[in-house]
């Protein structure tokens, strides 16, 4: 995998780490059913439920660019494709949201940092040769 998928990769984590805090800080756990529903399975106090999971979640993505990825592990496509393709519907869904609003739903202001990083890992796997595990294209 070319150093600059890799890096474009670490981009897309570490904006998804930015999107976690925006969703906490503004309670998207409150607000949204999923969100509530899977904080609740961690803990009855929301708050450090969704904390601990979207912690979890950031940490995994870290280890797959620090292992995985930057390794050249076989699963490393694999994997840089199911970032790829939750980060795409993470930033839609957030974007889709607010427009439905006409305002302000938790997780938007960083949405569009997903939909970038994850478009362009999109197009440099794909250039790369690397179809999605179920082809999109």
């Amino acid at each position: 995998m070319e150093h600059r998928t890799q890096l474009v990769f670490l981009f897309l984590i570490l904006a998804q780490g930015a999107h976690s805090i925006e969703e906490y800080v503004t309670r998207l756990y409150e607000v949204f059913a999923p969100a509530r529903f899977v904080s609740s399975l961690v803990s009855k106090d929301l708050a450090p439920g969704f904390l601990v999971v979207n912690f979890a979640l950031v940490i995994f993505g870290l280890w797959c660019w620090a292992v995985p990825v930057r390794s050249g592990w076989h699963a490393a496509r694999g994997l840089v494709w199911f970032w790829t393709i939750l980060e795409l519907g993470n930033g839609i869904g957030h974007s889709a949201l607010a427009l439905s609003r006409g305002g302000y739903f938790p997780g938007v202001v960083t949405a569009p940092l997903l939909l970038l990083f994850a478009a362009w890992l999109a197009v440099l796997q794909y250039r790369q040769g690397a179809l999605p595990p179920i082809s999109l294209f």
